[in-house]
Parts: structure tokens; sequence; C-alpha cells
């Protein structure tokens, strides 16, 4: 079989992180999300996957997905016409495995990600890949030039490995040009960014994340009107979402819990509104 070469970037090839972890769950007899897509991807790929085996970080990909998912089909569930904008797609399966048949998505990410992604993702009336940056505002035309609102912007594993300045400007262009909409994101404190060398995952590629964040209230200083609605570590699950991980994940997590560990804790995955337009405050 001919597999596809990767030429990624940077921070780009840490896409291949939780693509793996995702192929490597779907094959566990208790898997979480049973992503056979990403087996697929994986098994096409021209890669040294094999450097990632066995690592813990991998099953905390996966899980980080499990919430995120849960908060797109929260958003799904209460707006299906709506429109979800993945933010730094990479090769994620989000649509696979949620799309209803009526949301609007755009899968947003660099360009050499989105040449790769077309080997293995196509187009429709419904689905659209933008090739961009984040920071670079004129990806948020087409998106808003097809209105269907509200919105739904999920940036997994992205806005870390910006500098802060940069996760400024893409908060507050959200803000600006999508009011009211929601943002799910992954925030890394100072144990975390300052110990990434020595991270199961990270230390085996060259990107660094650039961002600390004590928390996610830092973003509602940056915002005035910003909401916080939720924000959890992967040891502090939403409960609903917590009963239907299979017992051995359970256990783990409750291990976790337990320790209190900073690597764990300072790692926070979270969910806010964006202030609404002036006049419907």
């Amino acid at each position: 079989m001919t597999k596809h070469g990767v030429r990624l970037g940077t921070v780009q090839e840490t896409l291949l992180i939780p693509l793996y972890g995702r192929a490597v769950d779907s094959r566990r007899p208790d898997a979480i999300l049973r992503d056979t897509r990403a087996e697929e991807i994986v098994a096409s790929i021209d890669y040294d996957f094999a450097r990632f085996d066995e690592l813990p970080s991998l099953t905390g990909a996966v899980l980080r997905t499990r919430l995120f998912d849960w908060w797109v089909t929260d958003f799904l569930a209460a707006h299906p016409t709506g429109t979800v904008v993945e933010i730094g797609s990479g090769l994620n399966t989000r649509y696979e495995r949620l799309d209803n048949g009526r949301t609007r998505w755009f899968d947003l990410d660099l360009p050499d990600v989105i040449d790769l992604r077309r080997a293995f993702f196509t187009d429709t009336p419904r689905r659209t890949a933008i090739a961009a940056s984040v920071t670079d505002a004129a990806w948020t035309d087409p998106v808003a030039s097809k209105p269907a609102a509200p919105y739904f912007f999920a940036a997994e594993a992205i806005l870390p490995f910006l500098d802060e300045t940069d996760v400024r400007r893409v908060v507050g262009l959200l803000a600006d040009r999508f009011p009211g909409s929601l943002l799910t994101l992954d925030t890394a404190g100072p144990a975390i960014v300052s110990a990434q060398d020595q991270h199961d995952a990270l230390s085996k590629v060259d990107a660094r994340m650039r961002w600390s964040c004590t928390g996610p209230a830092e973003l509602t200083e940056w915002v005035p009107g910003l909401t916080l609605l939720a924000s959890h570590t992967l040891s502090s699950l939403p409960g609903p979402l917590y009963d239907t991980l299979p017992t051995p994940h359970q256990e783990m997590l409750s291990g976790l819990a337990r320790r209190q560990l900073p690597q764990v804790e300072q790692y926070r995955l979270s969910l806010v509104r964006l202030p609404a337009a002036p006049g419907k405050r």
C-alpha cells in the first residue's frame, strides 16, 4: 500500500500525537472513542508513530477529545443548524463522529495541514476546509459569509503553542466577528510549560508550548463580558461524561484525582461564551 508522506511544520507535527492516540484507543476493547477512521489514517501515513507507543499522555489526548465532543454534541442538540468551526483541525475526525446532517462545519488549519487533510477528507456543501493561520483575520470571512448562527469554535491543542499576544488576538477576533458564540480551549499552567522538555510526548518532537496560563479566568480579564461556563482537568471531568467511560479509565482518573499532580491539575479544558454584541447583552 502506498503511504502518504508527511511534510509538516514544527508545531503542525504535533497533530499526529492525538491522531495516533485515537487510533491506539480505537483498537482497545475498552475504547473511549472507537475512532476507526483514525486507525485508517494512521495506517495510510508514512511516519514513525512508534515513538509515541505506550505513552500515558495518549490517553489524556483522547479524553480531551471526548470532552470537546461532549460539548459540541450539547451545542448541536440545542442548535442543530448551527455552525461548528474546528480551529487547528489537524487530522481530527470530529465531523465524522458528530455530524447531524444539518450543521455547517469548517475545518481551519495551516496550508500544509490542509494539504494533508485533503488526502483523507473532501469538502461538501456543508463542510469546508480553510487553509489559513488562526491569527489571520481573513479566515473569518468565509465563515461569516455563510451565516448559520449560533457558532461553536473548538480550539483543541492549538492555543498553548501560540504566543500570548497571538492568543489575545484570536480571542478578540472571535469576540468581534462572532459575538455570543461558544469557544472551547485548553490551557497549560506554568508547571506544565516549564517542564515540557520532560513531557512524554512533546519530548519526542521539536514543538514547544509558548503560552502559559494560570487558568481560564484570565480570559475574562482580557475580554469584558466573556463568561466562563465550565472548566475541568482530566481528573475532574463532568460527572455524566465520567460515567460513560470504561471502568479501567474511571479507576485511572480517580487515582489521578487523589494524587493532585501539578502536570494534571494545571492543564484545563474550558468552555466559554464570548460577549454578546452591544445592545444584546
